[in-house]
């Protein structure tokens, strides 16, 4: 494989990854529990929020684990 082929790959690939991004944060506030879940952190206080979603991060992160590891099959 030549060194534009490879280049031409690279960039198909980010642009689907730009896509998926994209669609996600779109639809963010549609996806049901998606940032609600038992064990996310929501504090407030008299002039702020703090938000940190521990669980959802978790379990985004093995959804992209798994997609990922049938990708590279």
């Amino acid at each position: 494989m030549n060194e534009v082929q490879s280049i031409g790959k690279l960039l198909i690939i980010g642009g689907i990854v730009m896509l998926a991004a994209g669609l996600l944060l779109s639809f963010w506030d549609k996806i049901p529990l998606l940032g609600k879940l038992p064990g996310d952190i929501i504090w407030k206080g008299k002039n702020f929020t703090f938000y940190f979603p521990v669980v959802t991060s978790i379990l985004l992160s093995i959804i992209i684990s798994i997609i990922l590891y049938f990708l590279k099959k």
